[in-house]
């Protein structure tokens, strides 16, 4: 009994350690760097040797949709390139070991230990909050670049979310005007923002043009809700699913996966009182495309999955009112509302606390009124600039950074060799004079003598 420690406290001894055994990685290492320094007279590590000219880091398997166009672009262009995991079951480790040298890392502090000290020269994730938490800036990396998992705001990362990062990779004019507004009330340098699309939408839409129509079925309503205190299942609960199997209709329930680590407990509460069956279904698929291709309608919150239905699927959408907190978000720091609550109205209909009881009016209104469509197409345009070119800009981007560091770089590396042979021909004139020195002392008791000896 007195050895017992109950989970809560083993996890954060755990995190302790982990921290403690990091911080100890890398005062060995600075003292391994110094020691190198001495030793080789003053002459300047040279890291370039086993620099990673590319690595993705992907902190969970669901965002390979996000990054098998990019790898795949990579490959046709002959570039190979390092996919770190922290998935065990990532489908990256099975993809193209020719080209992409997939590797699971461990998640959480061990995947940080070692990205901590990652040495590579242009770095690209989704996974936000770089220098905000557990991921560190490595010394060793040149360039961090973030690509959103979602077509809407940016500022809807939890706070400094992207404060670190050295370039972004957008799809809509409205998310660089985002950044740039934040950058200035936070005084920080600007990035560099370039405007490349959504590679995996493009990838999406090409599957709905070869899938064709779903085959006939029942009227289908997706239920799929983002995480927090702000989402459907948060604020609605069981009055949202009673209501919805109340509509006679097939409802399928896909909860945001981070619900399943944050909210664990509500969900196996609800997944319990609603099990599987011909009412109410649970869907945890990786891949969502056959999810959204069989749904008739969305009904959401701020989850990025409305864009996808919306904008690739070109169907109609219900949007709760679940007073969104922006409090925990970027979004908190700018005095304007979400461009994702004003363009909603003009895609779908909204649902409140009060029009639970008529869900099914809303739904059928939704799904055959085609006024909304036009709100859709102006979706698009301001979300989803380039559209089918995703991966191949984001490539461009990325291999082009690449040649500009290499040229930094190799001035760099050129200044610092000029510097270290000055360095040495410094030490060789002072070492030449120190030995000159030494020998006129040497000499001057010969010439004493030879000089008494001419008195005599």
């Amino acid at each position: 009994m007195f050895l017992y420690i109950d989970p809560g406290t083993g996890s954060m001894l755990f995190t302790i350690l982990i921290s403690i055994f990091g911080a100890g990685f890398y005062l060995v290492r600075t003292l391994f760097v110094k020691r190198k320094f001495v030793f080789t007279g003053g002459k300047k590590v040279d890291k370039s040797k086993d620099r990673l000219p590319f690595v993705i880091y992907s902190d969970d398997k669901r965002y390979w949709n996000i990054f098998k166009p990019i790898c795949e672009e990579f490959i046709k262009r002959g570039q190979e390139l390092v996919y770190y995991t922290s998935s065990e079951d990532d489908p990256a480790l099975k993809f193209n070991p020719e080209f992409i040298k997939a590797e699971y890392i461990g998640d959480g502090n061990k995947a940080f230990a070692r990205l901590n000290v990652l040495n590579a020269a242009v770095v690209l994730s989704t996974t936000p909050s770089l220098d905000v938490f557990g991921w560190k800036r490595s010394d060793s990396v040149l360039w961090y670049v973030h690509i959103p998992h979602m077509a809407n705001d940016i500022t809807t990362y939890r706070m400094f979310g992207l404060d670190h990062y050295d370039a972004i990779l957008l799809s809509g004019e409205y998310q660089k005007n985002q950044i740039r507004k934040l950058e200035a009330l936070r005084k920080l340098p600007e990035k560099e923002i370039e405007l490349v699309g959504i590679p995996y939408m493009d990838v999406m839409k090409e599957r709905v043009e070869k899938a064709g129509k779903p085959a006939e079925h029942t009227r289908t309503v997706l239920l799929a809700p983002s995480w927090g205190a702000s989402g459907i299942l948060s604020k609605f609960g069981e009055r949202a699913i009673d209501a919805l199997i109340a509509t006679g209709y097939k409802i399928i329930i896909r909860p945001h996966p981070q619900s399943f680590k944050s909210e664990k407990e509500m969900l196996d509460r609800l997944m319990a009182k609603y099990p599987d069956g011909e009412k109410v279904s649970w869907n945890r698929d990786t891949d969502n495309f056959e999810v959204l291709r069989n749904s008739d309608i969305l009904i959401s919150d701020f989850s990025g999955v409305i864009f996808d239905f919306t904008l690739i699927f070109d169907k109609p959408v219900i949007y709760a009112d679940t007073s969104f907190d922006k409090s925990p978000y970027d979004a908190w720091w700018l005095d304007e509302e979400l461009w994702t609550f004003e363009i909603l109205p003009e895609m779908g209909l909204q649902l409140t606390e009060d029009g639970l009881s008529n869900i099914k009016e809303l739904i059928d209104k939704c799904i055959e009124d085609p006024t909304f469509k036009a709100g859709r197409d102006k979706a698009r345009r301001e979300t989803w600039v380039h559209e089918g070119e995703g991966a191949v800009r984001t490539v461009d981007y990325l291999l082009a950074k690449y040649d500009s560091l290499m040229v930094v770089e190799e001035e760099k590396r050129r200044k610092e060799e000029a510097e270290y042979e000055a360095l040495l021909a410094k030490k060789k004139k002072k070492a030449e004079k120190k030995a000159a020195k030494k020998g006129e002392k040497q000499e001057s008791p010969a010439e004493e003598q030879t000089v008494n000896e001419d008195k005599q």
